[in-house]
C-alpha cells in the first residue's frame, strides 16, 4: 500500500509561497523553523504541506501579540474577507489602527498563517479556523448551514423575504438569499416588521458574548420553539438541522448584519504602556551580578543537601511541603529558591529519581567541580527552556502543590518566560519598569495565550520573581544574561555569566568567634571541608560557617587527626587560624576516643574506669541498659548506632570500633542516582543515542544565511517536482522512506520522511497515534528501530519502550 500524498503543491499557500521573493521566503522560514527542520522540504509544495499541519500552527500561535490573534480570529469568522472589509469590521481604517492592521496581517503573512490571495480575498491556513469555537461569537456562513436544504425550501424562503432570484436554480436562490442577509440595510428594514417576540429573540442571539457552538448537537432533539422563532426560521434568519436536532443556529452573515454598523470587532493595535525609570547599565549589571551569584550560591547549598540526604518522594509523586521546608531550612533560602533549584537540576540531568528518593546522579559531581558561572550557565539553559513555572507553589483552590510532580508540559509557561524579557527588552535604552506589574501587563499584550499562574496577584508576578532571582532581569530592565537567554545564545550566556561572576572563593576568613565566612561560591573542595568541620549558618553572597565540639568531632570521626584537620583549614585560610579555633580543635580531640563502642550489641571499653563507672550511673543513659562486666568494660542492650548516638548526645566523644579492633572511621555516603533516561540499544550500524553527525548538529540553529539559500534552492525546484513512488518513477531517498511508504497508510509523504530521517539519524520525533482502543495520543519518541509494519522506541510519554504499529501513526512533527 502506498502512503496517502498530501495536498497537491499548487494549493493557494503554495501558489502565493513561489510568489514571494528570497527575503520574503527566508522570513517564512525563520518564522516557523519546525517546516524546515531536518530533512529540508524539496519542493515548495512540501514547504506548504509542512505549513498547514495542524501541529505547526499551533506552535505558532503562542508566539503571536494581541493584535495578531484578534486579525487572526476575524479572518476565520469571515472566510471571504478582503483587506477593506476586514478594516471596517476591526474599526481600523485610518491612523495608528490601520497601521496596526498593516503590522498584524505583516507578521500574519511572514508566518504563512494569513496571506493574500486572488480577488484581493485574504487566505487562511486551515488548521487556524479550528482555532476558535466560535470566532466573534459567529457561527458558520449561511452558505455551509444551508448545505443540506433544497431548492423548493429556498424558494419559499425568498417567498416570505419578497426577493426574486435571478433563476430558479438551487445556486442562484442560495446566492439571492445570502446577498439580501449580508445587506445590513435590508435586514434592519427586514426587523422592522418583524413581531415583537421574534426581534427580542433575534437581538438577544445577536449580542451573545459568546454566540452559538459551531456544531450540531446530534443525539440531542431540539427542544420546543422559542417565541419568534418560527417567523426567524421561516425567513433564514435562524437555521434548523433538517433532522430537529440541536438548537436553532443564527448564520454568521445575519449575526453581523443585526449588531450593526457601529458594532466592531475587538483590535487593540497599541500596547499598554510601561511607566520607565532610569537605569544605568552599570548598575543593571551590578544589580543582575548579585542575584545571579546568590542564586549560584543556594543551588550549590540545595543540591549539597539533596546529596547528602536525596529527599522523599510523595506516594502521589513529587517532594512534598515538608522536603521542602527541610531543603529550605538546611540550605538557609526561601522556598521558591528551592522549587527553581530542583526543577531546573532536575531538567539537566543533575538530579533524577531513585526509588522512593530524588538524588543526585553522577553529572552532579562534574557540575560541582566547575566554576560559578558555569554552574549558573547550566541552569540557566534549562529554566528558558522549562515548561513549566517552577515558582508555582499554589492550584487554583489555594492547595500546596508539589515540586518535582511530573506535570504534563505546559508550552504556555515557555511562551510567558519568552514573551517576559522580550517586553522588558522593548524598553528604551538606559531604563527600566518602574513596577513589575507594567511589565506583567505588557506581556499579556505581546503572549496572550501564555499561562498565568491562580496564586499570582498581579499578572506574572511568579515569573517575573524568578527572573530577578536569576538575574535575568535587573532594575526592571534586561540584563547581560537575559539578552544571551533572549537571543538563545548558549556561549554568550557563559560569557555573560563569567563577566558578572567570579571565580569561585577557594579561601574563608577564620574568626575569633568560631566562625568562617566565605565571600562569593566556595569551591567544592572549600564547601567539602567547611560542611565536614562546621555548621553552615547563611548563605548567599557570602556565605557563614560555624564551628562547635559537635561539628569538630563529626570531622574527626570521619578519620581527620586533629593536625591534618588544622593543616586543611590553615590551607584555605586568609590568615592564620585563630587561637580559639585551634584550641577547639585540639580540645576536642583530647576528649575523642577516650570512650570506644564495639559492636555485640554491644560492648563499650575504655582505659579510664571512672569514666566508665560515670557511664554506667548516668540517668540520660539508662535506656541503653548498660551493665559494668570490668572495670574498663561495659555491655549495652541497644545497638552500636543508637548508643553512639545516644553518648555524643550526652556530651561525651566516644569512637566506633571494629572487631578486630581497629577504629570504624565514619564517612559520609554519597548516594547517586541513576541518570534519568536509561542508556539506549545500539542496533546493529546504528550510532549511540547522542552521537550525532555534523550535519544534524548544525542543523539544529540555522543562519539568515542559511535560511537565504534554502529560499533560493526552494525557488528553483520546478513546480511540478513528482513525489516518489514506483508510479512517478521517482527514486525514493532511503531504504527507510519506501519500507515506511509501504505501511504508513495514514502519512502523507512530507511525513514520511521527517519519519524515515528521524530513523536513519537516530533523532527524536513527535507523532500522534491512534491506539487499537480508538484513544489518540500524542508522543515523543527516541531511539527509533524499525521493524515493519513496527517501530520499536523509547516513549517519553510511558517513559518505558513501546512498541508502535506504523499504519496507527497519524501525523509526524519534529521533536
Amino acid at each position: 500500500m502506498r502512503c496517502l500524498i498530501g495536498k497537491k503543491s499548487g494549493s493557494t499557500l503554495a501558489t502565493w509561497l513561489r510568489g514571494l521573493d528570497t527575503a520574503g521566503l527566508a522570513r517564512v522560514l525563520a518564522a516557523r523553523p519546525d517546516a524546515v527542520s531536518l530533512p529540508e522540504p524539496r519542493s515548495v509544495g512540501e514547504l506548504a504541506d509542512r505549513l498547514q499541519r495542524q501541529a505547526s500552527v499551533a506552535l505558532a500561535l503562542p508566539r503571536l501579540s494581541l493584535p495578531c490573534l484578534q486579525v487572526a480570529e476575524a479572518v476565520a469568522a469571515l472566510p471571504a474577507v478582503s483587506r477593506k472589509d476586514l478594516a471596517v469590521l476591526l474599526d481600523a481604517t485610518r491612523g495608528d489602527r490601520a497601521h496596526g492592521l498593516d503590522a498584524a496581517l505583516e507578521t500574519l503573512a511572514d508566518r504563512a498563517l494569513v496571506w493574500p490571495g486572488g480577488n484581493e480575498l485574504l487566505q487562511i491556513a486551515a488548521p487556524l479556523r479550528s482555532a476558535w469555537g466560535t470566532p466573534l461569537g459567529l457561527d458558520a456562513p449561511l452558505a455551509h448551514l444551508l448545505a443540506g436544504v433544497t431548492s423548493d425550501e429556498l424558494g419559499r424562503m425568498l417567498a416570505k423575504l419578497e426577493v426574486k432570484p435571478a433563476a430558479n436554480r438551487k445556486e442562484q436562490r442560495l446566492a439571492a438569499l445570502v446577498d439580501h442577509h449580508r445587506d445590513p440595510a435590508r435586514v434592519a428594514a427586514l426587523m422592522a416588521t418583524a413581531p415583537t417576540a421574534a426581534r427580542r429573540l433575534l437581538d438577544q442571539r445577536a449580542h451573545e458574548a459568546h454566540g452559538r457552538p459551531g456544531f450540531i448537537m446530534f443525539g440531542a432533539p431540539a427542544t420546543d420553539s422559542a417565541p419568534g422563532e418560527q417567523w426567524a426560521l421561516e425567513r433564514g434568519l435562524l437555521i434548523r438541522d433538517r433532522y430537529r436536532y440541536g438548537p436553532a443556529r443564527m448564520p454568521a452573515e445575519v449575526t453581523l448584519a443585526l449588531r450593526g454598523s457601529d458594532w466592531h470587532a475587538p483590535f487593540t493595535p497599541v500596547p499598554p504602556a510601561v511607566r520607565s525609570v532610569p537605569a544605568a547599565g552599570s548598575d543593571i549589571d551590578r544589580e543582575a551580578a548579585a542575584a545571579a551569584m546568590a542564586f549560584g550560591a543556594h543551588a550549590v547549598s540545595v543540591l549539597g543537601v539533596c546529596a547528602a540526604a536525596p529527599p522523599a518522594r510523595l506516594k502521589a509523586g513529587g517532594i512534598g511541603a515538608r522536603e521542602l521546608s527541610r531543603l529550605s531550612k538546611a540550605a538557609q533560602c526561601d522556598e521558591i529558591l528551592v522549587r527553581l533549584v530542583l526543577e531546573t537540576a532536575s531538567a539537566t540531568g543533575l538530579l533524577a529519581r531513585d526509588g522512593d528518593r530524588v538524588a543526585a546522579t553522577a553529572a552532579y559531581d562534574t557540575w560541582a567541580e566547575q566554576e560559578p558561572a558555569d554552574q549558573l550557565a547550566v541552569l540557566l539553559q534549562a529554566w528558558w527552556a522549562l515548561p513549566s513555572t517552577p515558582g508555582g507553589n499554589r492550584d487554583e483552590d489555594g492547595k500546596t502543590l508539589p515540586a518535582l510532580a511530573g506535570a504534563p508540559p505546559c508550552g504556555g509557561c515557555v511562551q510567558a518566560r519568552h514573551g517576559l524579557l522580550t517586553a522588558a527588552s522593548q524598553l528604551p535604552a538606559g531604563h527600566g519598569a518602574g513596577n513589575s506589574a507594567d511589565l506583567g501587563a505588557l506581556l499579556v499584550w505581546l503572549r496572550p495565550l501564555a499561562d498565568e499562574l491562580p496564586q499570582d496577584v498581579t499578572p506574572f508576578a511568579t515569573l517575573v520573581r524568578e527572573a530577578e532571582l536569576l538575574g535575568a532581569l535587573a532594575l526592571g530592565a534586561v540584563s547581560p544574561i537575559g539578552a544571551a537567554l533572549l537571543a538563545d545564545d548558549a556561549e554568550a550566556l557563559t560569557e555573560a555569566c563569567r563577566r558578572l561572576l567570579p571565580s569561585a572563593s577557594g579561601t574563608a576568613r577564620f574568626g575569633s568567634d568560631l566562625t568562617a565566612v566565605v565571600a562569593g561560591t566556595p569551591t567544592a573542595h572549600l564547601l567539602t571541608l567547611l560542611d565536614s568541620a562546621a555548621d553552615r549558618e547563611t548563605a548567599g553572597a557570602a556565605s557563614v560557617w560555624r564551628f562547635s565540639p559537635g561539628s569538630i568531632r563529626r570531622a574527626l570521626d570521619a578519620g581527620l587527626t586533629p593536625d591534618a584537620l588544622t593543616a586543611d583549614l590553615a590551607a584555605v585560610a586568609v590568615e592564620p587560624l585563630p587561637q580559639p579555633l585551634s584550641y577547639l580543635i585540639h580540645d576536642t580531640a583530647r576528649r575523642h576516643g577516650r570512650v570506644r563502642v564495639v559492636s555485640a550489641s554491644c560492648v563499650i571499653h575504655g582505659e579510664e574506669p571512672a569514666l566508665l563507672a560515670e557511664l554506667a550511673a548516668h540517668r540520660k543513659l539508662k535506656g541503653l541498659g548498660l551493665r559494668l562486666l570490668a572495670p574498663t568494660v561495659l555491655i549495652s542492650r541497644t545497638p552500636p548506632d543508637k548508643t553512639l548516638a545516644e553518648l555524643r548526645s550526652a556530651g561525651y566523644a566516644p569512637v566506633a570500633e571494629k572487631p578486630d579492633g581497629s577504629v570504624h572511621i565514619e564517612r559520609t555516603q554519597r548516594p547517586r542516582a541513576a541518570g534519568p533516561v536509561p542508556s539506549p540499544r545500539r542496533p546493529a550500524g546504528r550510532q549511540p543515542n547522542g552521537a550525532r553527525t555534523a550535519s544534524a548538529r548544525t542543523a539544529d540553529s540555522r543562519t539568515a544565511a542559511d535560511l537565504s539559500a534554502l529560499a533560493e534552492r526552494l525557488r528553483a525546484t520546478p513546480q511540478d517536482t513528482p513525489e516518489p513512488g514506483p508510479e512517478s518513477g521517482h527514486p525514493y531517498s532511503s531504504g527507510t522512506e519506501e519500507i515506511l511508504a509501504g505501511y504508513a497508510r495514514n502519512l502523507s509523504f512530507t511525513d514520511v520522511r521527517q519519519l524515515a530521517h528521524a530513523v536513519d539519524e537516530g533523532r527524536p520525533i513527535t507523532v500522534e497515534y491512534v491506539a487499537t482502543s480508538g484513544s489518540a495520543t500524542v508522543r515523543t519518541l527516541s531511539r527509533l528501530e524499525l521493524d515493519a509494519p513496527y517501530l520499536h522506541a523509547w516513549c517519553h510519554l510511558r517513559n518505558d519502550e513501546r512498541t508502535f504499529t506504523i499504519s496507527r501513526i497519524h501525523g509526524v512533527m519534529p521533536a
